[in-house]
């Protein structure tokens, strides 16, 4: 069995400076569900203010360094690129009247800079190079703790496909007994769909902007597509081949993997909730002083861990189509749209991340009863096992219908499955031979080999540094 284990904490990241004291990643009423884990704060409007800032510092460190601005830019800016020194509800205020925050947040900027030096703050770049560059970083700096908590998910799951990987239980298909599975393989099955998740969540590039007005960079002569790699390698983002402000492949990719990995979680979530079922009760999840009570029966554990990772996904499609309707955009420079994505993007990062974060502690802390389990094999009076007689029947037409009247017969009466076929004189089968055929242990084909599968490709993945 696995024991339970603390569960992630939820810290902030570190900012540029102090935090402005208008905004945060403050508790609400309803953040303890869908705000959990690190990626809340890093898609909090400081953490959006903080990235808007470091792409402006950056651009002027990147042209400075080939001679586009004054060397004494870079050093002029470093002192007003720090959040603390902005009011995020003005700037929010004003960004009503201009379309976006970047317009007042580059005002404001200038104003804390030597007069001789403002016309370079901002330098060749348009509002929209600022804000999906700042997206970028967001999402690069909320990707962190979502990996991070998904990495651990799939590490909890490796234990237990390991662990359980002969302990037998009902498979179940279109929500019936099917055949006999291992919950080792049922792991083996999470384990393979969170690392893929995983590995297509980190390999989305996350790419600069910087087209200037309509893409040309006309401002800067013919030097302007030098800027885009040293801004890159400043921000430890991707250089994009050119600038992409209407190509918005970037973030529906982005929206895609996330919508992915929600969808992973959600299953996995989902088949949590119904093994614990009190009906079922194959496994548990973890418990703590007052997790999952009921307001009005004491008896009650609700598992409230898979409860609220299907509370997070379930908000998650809308938002990636969200996304991908806004793809279709006009020439070079969006019309609301691109503007839709801003607050799409970071509920996407910020469920996502809740849900991991969820999920890691219902997997690391995860209770499985592989006696309960067995007695559910049991409680189908080896129905379950019918497969198995027609096979050792020879597999005809006749054998199976066979075996679907002694099922039939089985279950009107009442009876095991085993002592039908024994009275009936049509089945030419010895008891051994339906003692063999009955035992689900005999019955599991490839699984211990998948699982095994699903293990050393976890392996080599963790081993790459995945």
């Amino acid at each position: 069995m696995t024991s339970p284990s603390p569960s992630p904490t939820n810290e902030p990241s570190p900012s540029n400076g102090p935090s402005p004291t208008n905004d945060g990643p403050r508790p609400g009423l309803f953040s303890g569900m869908f705000a959990r884990g690190g990626a809340a704060a890093e898609v909090s409007d400081v953490a959006w203010l903080a990235a808007m800032l470091d792409v402006e510092a950056a651009l002027a460190g990147a042209q400075a360094a080939i001679g586009l601005v004054p060397a004494e830019v870079p050093a002029a800016l470093a002192g007003a690129c720090r959040p603390g020194l902005y009011d995020i509800a003005e700037l929010g205020e004003r960004a009503a009247r201009t379309g976006n925050p970047v317009i007042p947040l580059v005002a404001a900027l200038r104003e804390r800079i030597e007069p001789g030096l403002r016309r370079f703050v901002h330098y060749g770049a348009t509002s929209q190079d600022i804000n999906d560059t700042a997206a970028a970083l967001v999402s690069r700096r909320a990707l962190t703790p979502i990996l991070t908590d998904l990495s651990a998910c799939a590490d909890a799951c490796a234990r237990l496909a390991s662990g359980h990987r002969g302990t037998v239980m009902a498979g179940r298909t279109v929500l019936q007994h099917a055949v006999p599975i291992t919950f080792g393989l049922k792991a083996a099955g999470w384990l393979s769909a969170l690392d893929r998740s995983r590995t297509g969540l980190a390999e989305v590039p996350l790419p600069v902007q910087y087209g200037g007005a309509a893409g040309t960079l006309s401002v800067l002569g013919e030097r302007g597509h030098e800027v885009p790699p040293l801004l890159a390698a400043r921000l430890g983002l991707a250089e994009p081949v050119l600038p992409w402000h209407t190509d918005r492949t970037p973030v529906a990719r982005l929206a895609c993997a996330l919508g992915t990995a929600a969808g992973t979680l959600g299953k996995v979530a989902n088949d949590v909730k119904l093994l614990a079922q009190t009906e079922v009760a194959e496994v548990a999840e973890p418990t703590g002083p007052g997790r999952g009570t009921s307001s009005a029966m004491p008896h009650k554990r609700n598992p409230v861990g898979s409860m609220s990772v299907l509370a997070c996904v379930q908000r998650v499609p809308g938002l990636v189509a969200s996304v991908l309707d806004g793809m279709v955009q006009e020439h070079e420079r969006a019309t609301g749209p691109w503007q839709a994505e801003w607050e799409t993007l970071g509920e996407l990062l910020r469920l996502t991340g809740s849900a991991a974060s969820w999920l890691r502690e219902v997997l690391e802390g995860l209770t499985v009863d592989p006696a309960r389990m067995r007695a559910n094999l049991g409680a189908t009076r080896g129905l379950l096992m019918a497969e198995q007689v027609v096979v050792r029947l020879g597999g005809t037409p006749e054998a199976r219908r066979l075996v679907d009247a002694a099922c039939a017969r089985a279950t009107e009466e009442g009876a095991e499955l085993r002592e039908v076929l024994l009275a009936d004189p049509a089945v030419s089968l010895t008891a051994a031979e339906i003692d063999a055929a009955l035992d689900p242990a005999g019955a599991l084909g490839s699984a211990a080999t998948f699982v095994d599968r699903a293990l050393a490709a976890h392996d080599n993945l963790t081993g790459a540094g995945g």
